[in-house]
């Protein structure tokens, strides 16, 4: 005999509208903020916020044009501190209120009239997609206000925005401030040059003990050292520069960073190269941006220990391929001095460079930007402004597909107690030279594997048998023409095994250490 149910009653009949208007005036304001106002009351606020979400949206998609027409000039937006601060602000306003709206439909639904369980739940849902959206929105703020505070005190810029012959030369420091020594000490010291249309690079490194380092004689501290930066106890070594500046800031009137303009002013002298732009790191706050990143990935040929000189040594990176460091490793890595001569621990440094060259990809600066931003507010200075974040981010991203090419002026190519500058500039005329030459062969061999389908189109239509597809052309390897005499560098890809002191010339920093 079947079952039968009885018919609902009027009260259990109204109780399920009740319900369905309640998720449904739910619905709507998820999907458009005030929707459920104009439907059931309030339509003053309804219309309000429906203008508010409308302006939104045009805001929306009025970027995203203008990121498909001009990506860098929708970058160079976003990324201004203006923009952030504002962006923070509305965000917490608009997320709040979205989140009031929400609870204002739960009560234009009368959740009393849905009966006791269906109140109950439906005020739970109510309460639960309220907190939702308040809590993000209040969390986007703060990663707003972080972008901001991160390209208002990082990115002041300062810097020389046009490029230099095509290329854009970064001076990258590494600064160590000890407690038991006063003042700043730029022990690491690299420029980048970059090419401007294709991101490739070239990194070049100078010793921190070079001694004779020339002053333009456009610098304050060319009157007190016209033949070079050179003292008879040979304390006057490259590192010192930025300290000298800063003792000697009467000579820089008006000046905020003469340590850094010296030292600018010395790099730029002894290369020979129009720097556009610096970028310094405090060392004891690198392992920080090293760890906001996820650390570094290094195929290591030696054994590098943790500590030693003055510290003892608590451990050692071991040597191998694809070794995973964190913060703290890859600091030792990059500056541990046992057992290692200082032209070792330039080659060290420009492998955990290129490994953050490499590595820091634009998936990677998404997903962990509050992470690298708060390291990046507390140990990077730079005069990049904000206005270049975009173009030099594309440079980047569009160079770490590209080898890197490396020359340090350690011995036996350059002997640091008197250095000669005629053969450091040769060098960077002959490494740039062979970079752009790189790029040239590069732009052929595409152009003709595009050529090629097209060329061989006639004859395949007589063909009875299936035409192989092209091969791409391989890029070619170009070596400086005339580099002078082999630098110091190390061959850590392959084994292992390489030996760090290992005399040869390279214009590929993968032959030294795997990134």
């Amino acid at each position: 005999m079947a079952t039968t149910h009885p018919e609902p009653t009027a009260r259990q009949r109204g109780e399920r509208l009740a319900f369905r208007r309640g998720i449904t005036l739910l619905a709507l304001t998820l999907i458009a903020p005030g929707s459920a106002q104009l439907i059931v009351g309030g339509k003053g606020l309804g219309r309000f916020a429906l203008r508010i979400w409308a302006g939104v949206w045009a805001l929306l998609i009025g970027f995203g044009l203008l990121a498909l027409a001009n990506r860098n000039a929708a970058i160079a937006v976003y990324a201004h501190p203006f923009t952030q601060w504002v962006g923070s602000a509305a965000v917490a306003v608009l997320g709040v209120g979205w989140a009031m709206l929400l609870l204002d439909a739960w009560r234009l639904s009368r959740p009393r009239q849905m009966g006791t369980p269906r109140t109950f739940w439906m005020g739970v849902t109510a309460l639960a997609l309220a907190f939702t959206l308040g809590f993000g929105a209040l969390q986007a703020s703060a990663v707003s206000r972080s972008q901001a505070q991160l390209f208002s005190s990082v990115f002041a810029g300062g810097g020389m925005v046009d490029a230099t012959d095509g290329r854009y030369n970064v001076l990258l420091i590494g600064a160590d401030a000890e407690p038991d020594r006063p003042g700043i000490r730029t022990d690491t010291i690299m420029v980048a040059s970059v090419s401007a249309t294709t991101g490739r690079t070239v990194l070049f490194s100078l010793p921190r003990n070079l001694q004779w380092a020339p002053f333009p004689r456009t610098s304050p501290l060319h009157a007190l050292y016209p033949g070079g930066y050179w003292c008879e106890d040979q304390s006057c070594l490259l590192n010192a520069v930025y300290n000298l500046a800063e003792q000697h800031a009467d000579l820089y009137p008006g000046n905020p960073h003469p340590g850094m303009t010296a030292l600018r002013e010395v790099v730029s002298e002894t290369l020979g190269l129009t720097l556009n732009y610096h970028a310094m790191i405090d060392m004891r706050g690198f392992e920080q941006l090293i760890d906001a990143m996820g650390g570094v990935t290094l195929d290591i040929a030696k054994a590098v220990p943790i500590g030693g000189g003055s510290a003892r040594i608590d451990g050692w990176i071991q040597p191998g391929t694809d070794v995973h460091l964190n913060g703290y490793e890859a600091l030792w890595f990059a500056r541990s001095r046992e057992g290692s001569s200082d032209y070792e621990r330039m080659t060290r440094q420009k492998c955990v460079v290129n490994a953050i060259a490499k590595q820091a990809t634009p998936l990677v600066l998404v997903t962990r930007f509050n992470e690298i931003a708060a390291a990046g507010a507390t140990v990077l200075t730079t005069d990049v402004p904000s206005s270049q974040i975009g173009p030099l981010a594309q440079l980047a991203d569009a160079g770490r597909r590209l080898p890197i090419a490396s020359v340090s002026f350690a011995p036996p190519l350059v002997e640091p107690v008197k250095p000669d500058l005629t053969v450091i500039r040769d060098t960077v005329r002959e490494y740039l030279k062979a970079s752009v030459e790189a790029d040239r062969q590069a732009a052929e061999a595409a152009a003709a594997a595009e050529a090629e389908p097209a060329e061989a189109t006639p004859a395949a239509s007589t063909d009875t048998g299936a035409t192989p597809a092209p091969q791409p052309t391989p890029e070619p390897a170009v070596e400086p023409t005339n580099p002078g005499t082999p630098a110091v560098v190390s061959d850590t890809k392959g084994s292992g095994t390489g030996d760090f002191t290992q005399e040869r010339t390279t214009d590929d920093l993968d032959q030294i250490c795997g990134a």
